[in-house]
């Protein structure tokens, strides 16, 4: 259940038709997925989540969108966000992430809860070669 309320038509306020607009152009698509109507209840919020969104996942960076991509679901399955998971999921396999693929970052991700919570359980004090100020 949202903590927000959907607009039925949001696109009559014309800086959410922009976002919508520019999401869809981005995109190559009409669609426009349910989180950005929801954040559309707060204009300067769904302005900005685009923007951020556009600048690092949407354009040509030092890595490449399916990494972008997969390290987006890691974080997203970190953080339990179920609609982010699925959404960057999709999104990964668009941008080519095979079955064996998406098998090894689930083994990654598994791997890296299991020796975070470890760590943080025994508190071991980090190695000086990690350190690059003691290093």
């Amino acid at each position: 259940m949202s903590t927000v309320s959907l607009s039925v038509d949001p696109e009559n306020d014309p800086r959410i038709k922009a976002v919508f607009d520019d999401i869809r152009t981005t995109r190559n698509t009409q669609t426009v997925n349910a989180l950005w109507h929801y954040l559309a209840f707060d204009p300067t919020l769904l302005e900005e989540t685009w923007r951020d969104v556009k600048e690092l996942m949407a354009t040509e960076t030092l890595i490449d969108f399916k990494t972008k991509e997969m390290l987006y679901l890691a974080v997203s399955i970190a953080n339990a966000c179920d609609y982010c998971a699925h959404s960057h999921t999709a999104a990964a396999r668009a941008r080519g992430m095979t079955d064996a693929e998406y098998g090894e970052l689930l083994r990654i991700v598994g791997l890296a809860s299991k020796t975070n919570a470890l760590a943080n359980a025994i508190k071991p004090p980090v190695d000086a070669v990690f350190d690059k100020e003691r290093s």
